[in-house]
């Protein structure tokens, strides 16, 4: 993912496919997800060319609208949302179906909207056109589809597979979120696992570690539906029905892209962070905000721009892996 977390490939994953499953689950759900349009106030003369794959904006909120008192208190949820952008993933399609990739994007990146401000904030300030214009105006990449995800979505797809696995090397304790995981292998309902994806304060890299964490997640709510299929549909309902994505995100764009992430071939994904150049810069009016390595990340997007293959890092890391891989191999720090 979303609530927190990078979303977009799990969605698919779990809208596959397993004997026409697929069709049926999206028919029944289609209905139910609320419809913004992104695009509206947007004048093409302004917005990126676009490329010759897909490029999907993903959106974790932090709404807690659908929660239980108990679960806000159990989770350490109390409060209103703001209803800020919490997590912000582009997903690229490649035109050929082959590779996906997925690069967050830091929720306080320095931007202007058109004053100062950090990025999560275009949601809360000017919705969802705000948000795409924000990303466009920031990757130089043309969005083609809108899909946001909120704090019930999540919590309620993790619990409909049962629970997700982590394996972490030492304890994590994060008195905000709540989260509090022994060393070694635990077993995440739903709430348990937005603590983890909602941690700020486990390690001292903050907000990045936290979306290696997240992804961390996308990789084994991903790895768990694909191993109990019977799930799938209570699964991929929970997703759906909790989601707003635009018009023209529906029921065979939704297979499309099940099946360019889930089929025979299995697609190779990718995952990235923007490269940053200073993951504290102080802002007067706003604070700690995160500054991009601009040549960097220039880079990074003219690559998806050109529908190639982002380059593998020279040292991978435990956000980097492929969300069909066995969890307990590939979460472990």
């Amino acid at each position: 993912m979303s609530v927190r977390f990078r979303i977009a490939a799990t969605l698919a994953a779990l809208l596959l496919t397993v004997s026409g499953v697929g069709h049926a689950v999206v028919s029944k759900v289609e209905n139910g997800v609320e419809r913004v349009d992104p695009f509206a106030g947007l004048r093409d003369q302004d917005r990126p060319d676009g490329d010759p794959g897909l490029n999907l904006l993903v959106i974790g909120t932090d709404t807690r609208e659908g929660l239980t008192e108990e679960e806000r208190r159990a989770y350490h949820l109390g409060g209103e949302g703001c209803h800020c952008a919490d997590s912000i993933m582009v997903v690229h399609l490649s035109a050929t179906g082959d590779r996906a990739s997925i690069v967050s994007l830091p929720r306080d990146t320095l931007t202007a909207l058109p004053e100062p401000a950090k990025l999560n904030a275009a949601l809360s300030q000017g919705g969802p056109e705000l948000m795409v214009s924000a990303v466009e105006n920031l990757t130089d990449l043309r969005i083609d589809h809108y899909l946001e995800v909120n704090f019930v979505s999540f919590m309620r797809a993790v619990d409909a597979v049962g629970g997700v696995e982590v394996c972490t090397p030492r304890p994590l304790q994060d008195e905000k979120s709540g989260l509090d995981l022994p060393t070694g292998t635990s077993t995440l309902t739903g709430g348990e696992a937005l603590q983890y994806a909602r941690a700020r304060t486990v390690d001292p890299t903050a907000d990045f570690g936290r979306m290696q964490r997240q992804q961390r997640l996308l990789a084994a709510l991903a790895t768990k539906a694909l191993a109990t299929p019977a799930r799938i549909p209570a699964t991929a309902e929970a997703l759906l029905t909790s989601v707003r994505a635009d018009p023209g995100f529906g029921a065979q764009e939704m297979l499309d892209l099940a099946e360019i992430l889930a089929g025979p071939h299995r697609t190779t994904i990718d995952y990235a962070s923007v490269p940053v150049a200073d993951r504290d810069h102080a802002h007067p009016d706003l604070g700690s905000t995160v500054l991009w390595n601009e040549r960097e990340a220039a880079a990074l997007f003219t690559t998806l721009k050109k529908d190639l293959p982002l380059p593998t890092p020279k040292t991978p890391t435990p956000a980097t892996t492929h969300p069909t891989q066995p969890a307990n191999d590939t979460l472990c720090e």
